[in-house]
């Protein structure tokens, strides 16, 4: 990877972690599903389609996904036109989300706001209160049980930061670094009653730094309409979007 804008090997680091949700899967499968069952959009879904008709992957998805909720992953690792085929077949977009890129190289060192403390979630109660964290704000609801189970048996080179202010669980960060050429970031959330105080920004920068230190460049992630200001703030930069679909039952 040369530069931010080279998006191949973030859409690979994308494609890696979220099949990691279903037990992982190759980076160059032609239709790579996953499914878990947890009721989360993010959670169950198509991540690319190539080389095949459209109408044969909408209907091997339908086979595996019917009964989860799931969406559609759109970017320029599926084949051309798969947006108008999607559309054309019912579908209707959810999102639009930005994939953004920050050399990790120009980042400031991080600056951890007074009383908060960061600690990598490892043992099994400390996942539980890290799922406990991001999950409201993340859309995540119901038994966390599932969430967990399968936080606990991901891939082992999933570093997750926990941002601790007197002793409670407050921000998570989560830096996957499957993929040789980018350190992908995901589950970035604050707890809503420790807004504002920096955490978030704290903990993505702890996570380049040690993006860094793996003697990689760059690191990706997708933002929501609530983290891109302070991304942008940190040095991250949008380099392209990712657009969801949702198809009919």
């Amino acid at each position: 990877m040369k530069s931010i804008h080279d998006l191949e090997p973030q859409l690979a680091a994308n494609r890696r972690y979220w099949s990691g949700w279903d037990g992982g899967g190759s980076l160059d499968d032609d239709l790579p599903i996953y499914r878990t069952d947890i009721q989360h959009v993010l959670l169950n879904g198509v991540l690319r389609v190539r080389n095949q008709p459209i109408e044969e992957a909408i209907v091997e998805a339908r086979k595996r996904l019917t009964g989860s909720r799931w969406s559609w992953w759109v970017q320029q690792d599926s084949d051309e036109g798969i947006a108008e085929s999607l559309l054309a077949h019912g579908a209707k977009q959810i999102s639009h989300t930005p994939i953004m890129a920050v050399d990790v190289t120009t980042v400031a060192a991080p600056a951890v706001p007074e009383g908060l403390s960061i600690h990598l979630a490892v043992e099994p109660a400390e996942i539980q209160r890290y799922v406990e964290t991001w999950a409201g704000p993340l859309g995540v609801t119901g038994d966390l049980g599932p969430v967990v189970e399968r936080e606990l048996n991901f891939y082992p080179d999933m570093v997750r930061l926990a941002g601790v202010v007197d002793g409670k669980t407050v921000g998570t960060c989560t830096l996957s670094l499957g993929t040789a050429d980018v350190g992908g970031l995901y589950t970035i959330a604050t707890d809503p009653g420790y807004r504002r105080r920096g955490i978030a920004a704290a903990l993505t920068l702890e996570a380049l730094r040690i993006t860094r230190e793996t003697g990689r460049r760059f690191a990706t992630l997708q933002s929501s309409s609530d983290g891109l200001a302070v991304y942008e703030k940190i040095g991250f930069q949008t380099v392209a979007y990712y657009d969801l679909y949702q198809l009919p039952e």
